[in-house]
């Protein structure tokens, strides 16, 4: 049974998550059940919490949503029931009907769509289905809210008279209104309406020349309202006849009442419901907005959040335009406890706080925004130590609260328990209470407990190092850029870069270097020697990912290649059959040119045709029983191939054509060197005119100059012109 303290909740910011779901809600109770939310007691209970989300998630996106399930709290007409002789209004009639009708028509929809909402319609099967109250409530009242004139005898006939002495008034103070206007003892606006009554607008100077009953007048005086003589004993008789009604409706509205009272246990299960599916549809909204997902609950003791980011901070840098940094962590038998260093800023809390936010948000039935490939199990206890816990009412120091606190978690913490401990440790003495820490974390360890602690102290880092469950964990830091990367790395402790972020804040280099001095050696050299171990490990991590890329490509290439090769090989296959059927028909062809040789040769017609049967009966033999439309295939897939090929050989010798050509084209006349011819070098511009040729050499004047030039690295400009 899941036992979380009402203190692990405020730390974690619980109550943020409950204000953004209730946010969804649509009616007064759903929000505030969402506000009332805390993880539930048991693994089976949770296990069915999350199957009805899930269902109800869905439905956003198959198309087919839930009808309406808004209603009115009907909480006083439950109250109003519960005591004896009590009566109901008509408007409360109306709320307990939508709230019946609501809840049909869910009960309804899932019925039809059983297939999607198994489980939605099985937690249906709780609300008794019934359309009696609806009924009842539709005999009598409207769906205009008003009691619906038959509701009974009397009624009908009060309302018929009703009718009837209306309109005598109307006609009596038409005639009234007539008759004064004509006279001029109306003002302008000439009638009015006082407490429903239609009267006249007499002018003061003619107040005794009109009979009738004075019923107020003008601000002024000026104006006063008078009921005429001719409409009062009607208006008399309309009052009685509407107190009549009035009485009669009360009559049937507490027969109504004595009516739906045996329904009001089924009247709380109906809001019960209502508000339930309220609570769904909220998370489900919520859901959607921060892209939560439901994590794989698995029976072993494991916790894997896969990029995991924390929704509160989430959102709010979505808001600024901001990024968020998503984390991987993973708890298990092998790895129980991971303690998280590096320097401050640096994300090691909020690391902390997104993995105990997210299991209590996934242990009330909240979906969260991590990879669907996430998995987690259920945690009897979750322990938290974050944030300065310093007690004024209580007189309690933050390190007497924090010690407190480490005495309530060594006897509630067991295998089943998940502890979250911000800067392990702090709030002593350095070294005392670094000592003191070991002895609790070791103690944590005993007991299996899965946690994950925050801390600066090298004696924890090399502890930790220590225990064979147990792993360090760096936030990691650009020690160039003095810049946070809010990257968590496991299997190695994080220095505090103290003096790197001091140097980065302002803090002046030779102040730096004094706090240096008056540091042990050796603490400054360990965790100087973490820096640069963090540093390299920043490296490896670089060419990690780049190897990683390289070996994508390479296996994306491997992949393609193998696709090719494979097509090749095809092409090759379908290649080797044509060859085999031409070498065969080729062969055939050479066996009937022998029949032919020796038929031209003796004569023997007999003999030929024996022969030639006996080569097609051979042939036949060889070949396998296939039906008409498998040859037909046979055949198609021949021809493809040869036009496969004969497409290829063309291609080929377009090619060679066109190579031919370029090799025509590039081909130079051979140079004829005669004497008094102009040439010039291959290549070259200066050009001359030849005056002797001994052997392979020519002698060219240039005019300014004479050379000696191989005649194979000349070229014409211009013969010699003939005479």
């Amino acid at each position: 049974m899941a036992l979380i303290h009402v203190k692990t909740l405020q730390d974690l910011q619980f109550h943020v998550i409950l204000e953004a779901v209730a946010s969804h809600c649509i009616t007064d109770m759903g929000r505030e059940q969402v506000l009332l939310l805390v993880p539930f007691k048991t693994n089976d209970l949770l296990m069915e919490n999350l199957e009805l989300s899930k269902e109800y998630l869905s439905s956003f996106d198959n198309n087919n949503p839930l009808p309406n399930h808004g209603f009115e709290t009907i909480d006083r007409e439950i109250k109003m029931l519960r005591i004896a002789n009590s009566t109901l209004e008509v408007l409360s009639f109306r709320k307990i009907k939508d709230v019946v009708s609501s809840s049909m028509a869910i009960v309804d929809f899932l019925k039809k769509n059983q297939e999607f909402y198994p489980s939605l319609l099985e937690y249906s099967d709780c609300v008794y289905h019934s359309k009696e109250i609806v009924l009842l409530v539709d005999r009598i009242i409207d769906k205009y809210g008003e009691v619906k004139n038959d509701a009974s005898q009397r009624l009908s006939e009060i309302r018929h008279r009703l009718q009837g002495i209306s309109g005598k008034i109307n006609q009596s103070f038409a005639r009234a209104l007539s008759h004064y206007s004509s006279l001029g003892y109306l003002d302008d606006i000439r009638e009015s309406v006082i407490d429903d009554r239609r009267v006249l607008a007499v002018l003061a100077m003619h107040r005794k020349k009109i009979k009738g009953q004075y019923l107020g007048s003008s601000k002024t005086g000026s104006i006063l309202f008078i009921e005429p003589e001719q409409t009062l004993n009607y208006s008399r008789e309309l009052s009685n006849l509407k107190f009549e009604e009035k009485e009669e409706i009360e009559k049937i509205l507490k027969e109504l009442t004595e009516l739906i009272r045996p329904y009001t246990e089924q009247l709380v299960d109906y809001q019960k419901y209502l508000t339930a599916i309220d609570v769904l549809y909220a998370k489900s909204k919520y859901a959607k907005q921060i892209n939560g997902v439901c994590p794989t609950f698995v029976e072993e003791r494991k916790l894997y959040f896969k990029e995991a980011l924390h929704p509160i901070l989430w959102l709010s840098n979505q808001a600024k335009k901001e990024k968020t940094f998503a984390q991987t962590i993973e708890l298990g038998n092998e790895n129980r406890i991971i303690a998280i260093s590096g320097p401050n800023a640096g994300g090691k809390s909020i690391t902390l706080k997104t993995v105990g936010l997210l299991q209590l948000m996934i242990q009330s039935g909240i979906f969260i925004p991590v990879h669907s490939a996430s998995e987690t199990c259920w945690f009897d206890r979750i322990l938290t130590d974050i944030g300065d816990n310093q007690s004024i009412e209580n007189h309690l120091s933050t390190y007497s609260y924090r010690l407190k606190n480490m005495n309530y978690f060594l006897k509630k913490c067991n295998r089943n328990t998940l502890f979250l401990i911000d800067e392990f440790g702090t709030g002593s003495d350095p070294e005392l209470g670094g000592a003191l820490a070991e002895i609790f974390l070791e103690e944590f360890y005993q007991k299996e407990a899965f946690g994950i602690i925050t801390t600066h102290y090298a004696n924890l880092k090399l502890l930790v190092d220590e225990l064979e469950y147990a792993t360090n964990a760096n936030m990691m830091f650009d020690s160039q850029s003095l810049e946070p990367t809010f990257q968590l790395q496991l299997g190695q402790a994080g220095s505090s870069f103290t003096f790197e972020v001091a140097q980065k804040n302002g803090i002046p280099f030779s102040l730096i270097n004094r706090a240096k001095k008056k540091v042990e050696g050796g603490k400054v050299r360990f965790d100087k020697t973490i820096a640069s171990m963090q540093k390299e490990r920043h490296k490896l991590d670089k060419v990690s990912k780049e190897l990683k890329k390289e070996e994508e490509k390479a296996r994306v290439e491997g992949v393609r290649l193998e696709e090719i090769n494979n097509k090749v090989q095809h092409k090759l296959e379908r290649y080797q059959e044509l060859f085999d059927a031409n070498q065969k028909v080729l062969y055939l062809g050479q066996k009937l040119d022998d029949l032919a040789k020796r038929y031209f040769d003796s004569k023997n017609k007999k003999e030929f045709i024996a022969a030639t049967l006996k080569l097609v009966e051979i042939e036949n033999a060889k070949r396998k029983h296939v039906t008409k439309k498998e040859r037909i295939k046979e055949e198609k897939q021949k021809e493809e191939v040869v036009k496969e090929v004969m497409a290829k050989v063309e291609e080929i010798r377009i090619e060679k054509k066109k190579k031919k050509e370029v090799e025509v084209k590039e081909e130079k006349p051979k140079l004829k060197p005669k004497l008094g011819d102009r040439v010039r070098m291959v290549n070259g511009k200066a050009t001359g005119e030849i005056e002797l040729i001994e052997k392979e050499i020519a002698t060219v004047n240039y005019g300014l100059f004479i050379s000696k030039v191989n005649i194979d690295e000349l070229e014409l400009v211009q013969a010699k012109k003939k005479k």
